[in-house]
């Protein structure tokens, strides 16, 4: 209720603050790329998109309109980042395969188990030393703007067809689709073996018994259809599931200063809207995992505590085989400021 009256205040102030601005401004339509179907249902990213395009086009009073092309249309997520930087592209969302290709330092936001609460992320992408320092310099380094981490479906979570994990103790044995190398490491960590697998196949390598599980917030668990060959899932706050929205500078600081608040703003609004709409649906998920046949597990804090000692460091090797030890740094002290003050917040 708290979280949409804030919705509602934002909404609010947005639609009173730009009605009317900048009539005589010269109209424009520009592009908005992102992955995944046109689908408010089952892509979060792409209602993101719908109500961003929305409030943009109610803020500059049709001005500015905007084309979305869903589905990777433009291009795959290294070409749609150079179409940006480029400025043929003006607006894109970026999975963590795009920016890394141009900013791998974003690999410091994606450090497992930083994040305690929903509260917690959203206070580290939004006002921490990390995030104000890792957008001043993603745009100094590509020329591109960083607006928002957009919330895509809640915290990931392990799934199997062997046993509940309660600790990483049981993961010892068993095999485990890794998306990256850093899940790998996180799965080794464990005493699991990892391997990569795309999406396209993971459903049958599960099936097949390729690998024993995988790891995906609830929303990927149910559109990929793996509760039908996954018996348990352990709801550990694994990683904060977001991508990432970027603007192309050159384009955003060409426009009229008030238009430029539009975009920054409508942004920023429909990011809370999602936030909103994603976790709300987290619990309408999980209960369809346990109707489908999932045994969900939550961790308590003890538990929680050892997937973080052991798993955390591992991974965090990884990345810094890539990046400056710095950027780590950085982000795990701006997490452990967001965590306690959520904790206040209460």
């Amino acid at each position: 209720m708290i979280k949409k009256l804030i919705f509602l205040v934002v909404l609010l102030f947005f639609v009173f603050s730009f009605t009317g601005f900048g009539s005589a401004q010269e109209s424009m339509n520009v592009k908005m790329s992102y992955n995944g179907p046109a689908d408010v249902e089952t892509n979060a990213v792409h209602e993101y998109a719908v109500n961003f395009k929305d409030f943009v086009e109610m803020g500059t009073n049709g001005r500015i309109s905007i084309t979305l092309y869903s589905d990777s249309q433009l291009g795959d997520e290294e070409q749609r980042m150079e179409q940006t930087m480029g400025g043929s592209t003006e607006i894109n969302v970026a999975s963590n395969a795009g920016m890394v290709s141009v900013y791998p330092e974003i690999y410091a936001a994606t450090i497992p188990f930083m994040f305690e609460s929903f509260e917690a992320a959203h206070l580290f992408f939004d006002e921490s030393d990390y995030w104000e320092m890792t957008q001043k310099e993603f745009e100094e380094t590509t020329g591109v703007a960083l607006l928002e981490a957009v919330e895509e479906g809640g915290f990931i979570a392990f799934t199997n067809n062997k046993k509940v994990i309660k600790s990483p103790a049981d993961f010892k044995g068993m095999k485990f689709r890794g998306m990256d190398p850093g899940q790998i490491a996180l799965f080794k960590a464990f005493g699991a073996s990892g391997t990569p697998i795309p999406w396209t196949e993971l459903y049958i390598a599960l099936q097949t018994g390729v690998v024993d599980g995988q790891m995906n917030p609830p929303t990927y668990i149910i559109s990929g259809s793996l509760y039908e060959v996954q018996d348990y899932v352990t709801m550990a706050n694994i990683q904060y599931s977001c991508q990432w929205v970027t603007v192309s500078a050159d384009w955003l600081n060409s426009l009229p200063e008030e238009d430029q608040y539009v975009i920054t703003q409508a942004a920023k609004a429909a990011n809370i809207r999602n936030r909103i709409s994603v976790e709300a649906k987290v619990d309408e998920r999980v209960r369809f995992l346990e109707e489908s046949g999932m045994e969900v597990y939550y961790p308590n804090a003890e538990e929680m505590k050892q997937f973080q000692d052991i798993g955390q460091p591992e991974y965090v090797k990884w990345i810094e085989e890539k990046v400056d030890p710095s950027y780590v740094d950085k982000a795990l002290e701006s997490a452990r400021i967001a965590n306690m003050e959520a904790q206040q917040n209460r």
